[in-house]
């Protein structure tokens, strides 16, 4: 593998930090929960500028006017709670967390690495697909377009047969966050604004800066073939947009301190998407 290629992953995860919806990993080997270390950054950094608004998950509502996103329960509440976890370089006006030193060696991720981290998101998955199937207030949030328990199978699938891989078993990573995710199911609908923000930040990293690291990691791993997991049915843009309005739909009913409790679930979320991500960096499993 050229040195060049890794750098180049490395500097797309860095790049798109500032700009777009990333769950990043980490390519040094370096294993931690700290969200500060696991950015998803879904909200715009800046409204008035144009790469922000192409890389934004919601970038064809960038245009809408002041007065209406002021309502918006996403682009306020939640987007403030994770400015709290980004650093001055991520988002240079609004970026509080304290800067991490990076080891200055990459870590070159294997295939194995990459069946591992499909394996552990396939499960996380799960958990949030039944979880939205036995509530009764999240039923807008099933088949919704964005769901990804299918095509990952057929993604691992794939990656067993043409590499000769055994499937692995799901790691501790994917364990401990489907585990979260189904305990907060398990406690009804009374925290819904709970799951809501583990949902929100976990689908919609996926549909932005996740995509453009899967191309990255498929060129160096795969000969560039794009997996199902990176593939949707109709135009994604619309499919978020309207799972969006759902969520503002949702959060409208709730009461202060309902929206409150998804605004504090942030850090869980970020920290829970990390931990799936660093199976990228060689250390999703025991070793």
């Amino acid at each position: 593998m050229k040195l060049t290629q890794l750098l180049s992953v490395q500097a797309l995860v860095s790049s798109v930090q500032y700009t777009t919806h990333v769950s990043s990993f980490s390519l040094t080997g370096t294993q931690s929960l700290n969200p500060n270390l696991y950015r998803q950054n879904i909200f715009p950094v800046s409204r008035n500028d144009p790469t922000v608004a192409f890389a934004h998950p919601h970038a064809e509502s960038v245009s809408d006017s002041v007065a209406e996103e002021k309502k918006s329960f996403i682009d306020t509440e939640l987007r403030g709670a994770a400015m709290k976890l980004h650093t001055r370089m991520q988002s240079p006006k609004e970026g509080e967390a304290v800067e991490k030193p990076q080891p200055p060696e990459p870590y070159t991720p294997t295939r194995v690495d990459y069946l591992n981290f499909l394996v552990d998101s396939q499960h996380v998955y799960k958990a949030f697909e039944e979880t939205t199937v036995s509530i009764t207030t999240l039923s807008d949030f099933c088949d919704t377009g964005l769901d990804r328990v299918k095509p990952l199978e057929i993604d691992i699938e794939f990656m067993m047969k043409e590499y000769d891989i055994t499937r692995p078993c799901v790691g501790k990573a994917g364990e401990d966050y489907a585990d979260l995710i189904r305990n907060i199911a398990a406690k009804g609908e009374e925290n819904s604004p709970e799951f809501m923000c583990h949902y929100y930040n976990h689908y919609f990293a996926h549909t932005a800066g996740g995509l453009m690291i899967g191309k990255k990691i498929s060129a160096l791993l795969l000969d560039k073939k794009k997996l199902e997991f990176y593939k949707y049915d109709g135009n994604v843009n619309k499919i978020k947009g309207d799972i969006k309005k759902d969520i503002e739909k949702l959060a409208a009913s709730w009461t202060k301190e309902q929206r409150q409790q998804c605004v504090d679930a942030t850090a869980a979320a970020f920290m829970g998407g990390g931990s799936i991500n660093s199976n990228l960096g060689g250390r999703g499993r025991s070793q």
